[in-house]
């Protein structure tokens, strides 16, 4: 999506607000000994308290309101009967919609006490956004936001999960252009002024590629190494990018 008004940008603002604030509160709750489906409902319940609803429930029927995956489980991670665990890596991803338009984010969470492996992988993902959020301005091309990951991925160690990618949002769920995390002279596009998107770089701890766990939707690493995922949805200016879902 491209935004082309003042009400495109305040109903983005406002879904935005709404999925930043979500993920806070998911973040606060999160402990162990709770569910994941009992986090996945204090997502839910103040999203529909707000009269959002789940952007993954509406474009593809996913059984959860949001997706919570842990430790070797990337993205997609459907809620349910799994116990949180003292030093779990949990990755809490949020994408809501609101009057036609959806904002998507993610946060890793790693429940005390916390290895020194998880907090520095946590702490990648964080720094990894931040390095593509300075290259990320109106006549970038697409694949230096991947170049910017990929280098601060590698810089600390780690490796980027090359099957899964950023995306265009807005008026749906997953739109164009794809945004890888690593470089390739391949990648097609431009930033252009008011593009919206999801950075989110998704990595782990060791090289690996991803596959599909039996329940048809959680993505988890082929050899079972941790991993995690910061994401925000952001505008495209000629500055700095305007982060639509900061809490």
């Amino acid at each position: 999506m491209t935004i082309t008004s003042h009400a495109d940008l305040a109903g983005l603002q406002r879904i935005g607000r709404l999925v930043g604030q979500a993920i806070l509160e998911m973040r606060i709750a999160a402990r162990a000994g709770m569910t994941t489906a009992a986090l996945d409902a204090v997502g839910e319940r103040f999203l529909r308290r707000h009269g959002a609803r789940s952007a993954p429930q509406l474009t593809y029927g996913f059984p959860g309101f949001t997706c919570i995956s842990v430790n070797e489980q990337v993205v997609h991670g459907v809620p349910g009967p799994r116990v949180l665990q003292p030093g779990d890596v949990v990755k809490i991803d949020a994408s809501a919609e609101l009057d036609g338009l959806i904002a998507d984010a993610a946060v890793t969470v790693v429940i005390p006490p916390a290895s020194v492996a998880a907090r520095r992988l946590e702490e990648c993902a964080s720094s990894a956004f931040e390095r593509a959020l300075r290259v990320a301005r109106v006549g970038t091309a697409v694949a230096e936001v991947g170049r910017a990951v990929e280098r601060e991925v590698k810089r600390r160690g780690f490796s980027v999960l090359e099957q899964l990618c950023g995306h265009g949002v807005g008026r749906h769920l997953h739109e164009d252009p794809s945004v890888p995390n690593y470089y390739s002279p391949l990648t097609p596009g431009t930033l252009s002024d008011g593009l919206v998107i999801a950075v989110e770089p998704l990595i782990s701890a060791s090289r690996t590629t991803v596959v599909d766990e039996s329940d048809g939707w959680t993505v988890r690493t082929r050899n079972r190494s941790i991993a995690a995922h910061f994401e925000h949805t952001v505008v495209i200016t000629r500055d700095t990018p305007l982060i639509l879902t900061a809490a």
